[in-house]
């Protein structure tokens, strides 16, 4: 905003903020970590939660930076190398450790869908051009932590964001960073869905699979696409959008 408004001094003043994630990243652990008089804090535990995050630990605020993903990705030595700490996320073992934090439940590895720190992360894998690992976690997540019961949510509802990541998912996409026009792609859990815009006009999203499949990208108005993401404005145009798979094993 400050950029089109030609402010350039706060321009300048917010980029740096919005970076200063950069200073708190180890690279010797991968993770973001907490300094004290110039020095990393120690001892460090990613799994401990204690009064440096607000509601989690550094496993679940170390993905925390929905603005500057490829900025991350860079810090983390490349997509490869994101990829695996993405993997370490979602499979390690490791407990959580400290204080008793209520928020932190509906865990799968280190992820924790209860709070909403770690809403997006499932959606990262598009990012390093693995949208099937993406869906792999989606469909678990949809599944097991929703449930139509009086206690159906598996964490706290905070101003409607564990339904708003239901919703959106279930139309196989997410905004990973609002700030933007762009939707990250999942997989929709319907095989159709119209969205009625205020215009008049629809949009339909289309999924023809219901078996494990792998995305291709998807087909836009009759237009194929091989991105991981849609932008808003192609949805409220108006149109039909198609995903488009293909079997495990073909070539």
């Amino acid at each position: 905003i400050a950029k089109q408004l030609n402010k350039k001094e706060d321009n300048k003043k917010y980029t740096k903020l919005a970076l200063g994630y950069k200073n708190i990243f180890d690279a010797s652990t991968g993770f973001m970590r907490l300094r004290k008089n110039g020095n990393w804090l120690s001892p460090f535990s990613a799994g401990e939660i204690n009064n440096h995050f607000t509601e989690g630990n550094s496993w679940q605020y170390s993905f925390y930076v929905p603005h500057d993903i490829a900025g991350l990705i860079a810090l983390h030595g490349g997509k490869q190398k994101f990829e695996n700490k993405l993997d370490e996320l979602f499979m390690t073992n490791e407990k959580l450790q400290g204080r008793q934090q209520d928020d932190v439940t509906g865990l799968i590895g280190q992820y924790a869908h209860g709070n909403e720190p770690s809403h997006h992360m499932a959606y990262l894998y598009d990012f390093v051009g693995k949208p099937q690992k993406t869906v792999q976690l989606i469909k678990p997540i949809s599944k097991n932590f929703y449930k139509n019961t009086p206690d159906g949510l598996i964490g706290n509802e905070d101003c409607g964001q564990m339904s708003a990541w239901y919703i959106f998912s279930a139309m196989g996409m997410y905004p990973v960073c609002p700030g933007t026009t762009k939707y990250m792609l999942g997989t929709p859990l319907f095989n159709e869905i119209k969205i009625n815009i205020e215009s008049g006009k629809s949009f339909v999203i289309k999924n023809l699979h219901e078996k494990e499949m792998i995305i291709n990208g998807y087909t836009l108005n009759g237009k194929k696409e091989d991105r991981s993401s849609i932008d808003h404005n192609s949805i409220i145009s108006g149109g039909k959008m198609i995903f488009d798979y293909s079997a495990p094993n073909d070539p």
